[in-house]
Formats: structure tokens, C-alpha cells, sequence
């Protein structure tokens, strides 16, 4: 499915174009589930909606590794009407910088574009809050109310496009380029491989808690779980530590919420597969689904392994195709790693 950059490119341009935030994520999830990838001996949408993807190894008894890779993205929900614009909230970690004068596409059927407002007469040192903002769609008061019900979503209307020789960029790549990466990962290392059977989950609802990592990780009772993300790339602006240059390769997690063993385990991997790779130091919540999982049940060791990702959850995330591969074959490295190495 994802062999060749051309098919790499025109999946996620197609995930990415569809609106799924936080609580809506069916469209992206059942366009997910109308596809089998190689090896998957079978999918199926829990009752939380989150995607679950089977990879068995076929040895009896074979542990079991999820990795996760969370199907959401931040976005807005419709509060109500002043006059002939809308009002709004904001779901998941919107940065209210990114919001004046922005194109949104808002999830009615059909869909519908919008503009968020831009207020050129406040005061430019002030900064904007989504409260103060309407979203203008075009159309007078009674048909507005008619067309746009209360409780729409809402996401940012961009596309996904290349930026330079190896960089992606558009909106969603937190964390739909990491779900793409799960699925290079099983193609990478197939089951004669492994010695571990593979639950690839893309969850729900991770930009506003972690909720459908959590039920999952509790249904699937795995051995050991990975959460896949995305960490900051580093730009001119930003700061040099929990930062990391695109091209450098993925970080890989060491904290409290992270098995110590796993993190050794994915250094080893990386290092013998000759995998560039960083450190991330991440001394409380992670902010990732492994959070959730670290304590399902009685307890699950878990690994964090994030791309770097330029100017998240923004409408132009970008990342680094050298990243994306190398974040690929360190997994399949650790799949092959695991239950070879009596770490499970």
C-alpha cells in the first residue's frame, strides 16, 4: 500500500484533506477501513471508533506489541450565531495566533467553506481569542442558521503539498504521517519476521485526552505498548533544547513514562541498524497517547518514538521524508527486536 513515495505521498494527501477533529474522526476512520494492508488478518472499528489493524506473526503464543498512532486533529465546533456569522470554540490545542483571517472548512453535508474573521480595527498588540472571533460564511442570518446547525466542526481548509526536495507540509500531519509510518512499519518487518503479533491502532480523540488510546490499550491487552508522534522540529525562533532538526531522525522518549528497557531497545536498534536518532527527555506527561497506555490495567511498559514536526498544530505542519523513513525501519527493527532478545 505504502511501498513507493508516489503512494506515500497521494495516501496521506488524502487522509490529511479529510476533516476529522477530535469526537468526528468517522470519515477518516472509515475511509482507513475500506483498505486491508498486506498481512493484516483482519480491522474492524471498536465502539470508541478507533481503527484497529491485526498483524499476527503466526507463532503460538506470540506476545502481543500495539503501537499507536492517534487519527485526530485539532479543530473548532460551532456555538452559535451573532447575526449573520458564527461563533465558536476551539477543540484540542488551538493556537489562537493561528486563527485571524483563516480559511476553515466547516463539516455540514455537503461541506461548506468559511473564513475566520480578522478584526482589523483592534488593536494589533492585542492578542486575538477565539471568543472575540466569528467565523463568515457568506450568507445572511436566517439561511445561516438554517445551513449550519449548532455543533458543527470545523477544521482548516489547506491541502498537503510538497515543500522543497524532502519536506511534506499541510495540516493533520500531527499525527496522520506517524499512522502512515505504523503502517511502512508492517511492510518492513512481516510476520516470518516477528516473533510478536502487532496491533496497529489509530485512536481517537488523542488531541483531547487520550481517550480512545486508553480503551483500546484496555481491550487489546498488549505486552508492551509504542506510542508514535510527533515532537518540535526546530526553527530560528524556537529554543535549542526539546527541539529537534529535521533530517535528524526520530527522538526516541526516556521519562517516567517510558519503560527504560524499551528506550534501550529502541537505542539499540537504532544504533545497529545505523538509524540516526535523538533524545527526548520528557520528566512528567508526554502529552502522547503513551501517557494513557503506561497504566492500563495493571500496568503496560510502553516506548515513545515522535517525528519531528515543524510548527504543529498549525495549518502547515511540515516534516522531513528522511525522518518519516527512518521512524519506519527503527520500528520494524524493534518488531524484530522484540521477543528475539528476551525483552518480552
Amino acid at each position: 500500500m505504502t511501498e513507493t513515495r508516489e503512494q506515500q505521498i497521494e495516501a496521506l494527501t488524502r487522509w490529511c484533506s479529510t476533516g476529522a477533529p477530535s469526537g468526528c474522526e468517522a470519515p477518516l476512520a472509515e475511509l482507513l477501513n475500506l483498505e486491508q494492508p498486506a498481512g493484516c488478518s483482519e480491522q474492524y472499528l471498536d465502539k470508541m471508533g478507533n481503527l484497529i489493524r491485526l498483524f499476527p506473526c503466526g507463532k503460538a503464543h506470540a506476545p502481543l506489541v500495539l503501537l499507536d498512532a492517534h487519527l485526530d486533529e485539532i479543530g473548532f465546533l460551532i456555538t452559535g450565531y451573532d447575526g449573520a456569522f458564527l461563533k465558536f470554540v476551539t477543540v484540542g490545542g488551538v493556537d489562537p495566533r493561528m486563527l485571524p483571517a483563516r480559511e476553515v472548512r466547516l463539516l455540514t453535508d455537503p461541506p461548506r467553506s468559511g473564513v475566520i474573521t480578522c478584526g482589523l480595527d483592534s488593536p494589533a498588540d492585542e492578542p486575538y481569542k477565539p471568543d472575540s472571533l466569528r467565523i463568515d460564511v457568506g450568507l445572511d442570518a436566517a439561511t445561516l442558521a438554517q445551513t449550519v446547525p449548532v455543533g458543527t466542526p470545523a477544521v482548516y481548509d489547506e491541502g498537503a503539498y510538497a515543500l522543497g526536495g524532502n519536506r511534506f507540509c499541510g495540516k493533520a500531519m500531527d499525527d496522520r504521517s506517524c499512522y502512515l509510518a505504523l503502517l511502512r512499519a508492517m511492510e518492513l518487518a512481516p510476520a516470518e519476521q516477528r516473533d510478536v503479533d502487532v496491533a496497529v491502532v489509530g485512536s481517537v480523540q488523542e488531541e483531547t485526552g487520550g481517550l480512545g488510546a486508553t480503551t483500546a490499550a484496555y481491550a487489546l491487552q498488549p505486552d508492551c505498548c509504542i506510542a508514535v508522534d510527533v515532537t518540535h522540529g526546530r526553527t530560528p525562533d524556537g529554543p535549542k533544547t526539546g527541539t529537534f532538526p529535521l533530517g535528524s531522525g526520530p527522538a526516541i522518549g526516556v521519562g517516567p513514562n517510558v519503560a527504560r528497557w524499551m528506550a534501550g531497545l529502541m537505542q539499540t536498534c537504532a544504533e545497529r541498524e545505523g538509524i540516526p536518532y535523538g533524545i527526548e527527555v520528557m520528566s512528567g506527561n508526554t502529552g502522547t497517547n503513551g501517557w494513557e497506555m503506561q497504566v492500563s490495567r495493571e500496568g503496560i511498559p510502553t516506548g515513545i518514538l515522535s517525528l519531528p514536526l515543524r510548527y504543529m498544530h498549525t495549518p502547515v505542519e511540515v516534516f522531513d521524508w528522511t525522518d518519516f523513513d527512518n521512524t519506519a525501519r527503527l520500528l520494524a527493527a524493534v518488531l524484530r527486536a522484540l521477543g528475539k532478545e528476551g525483552a518480552l
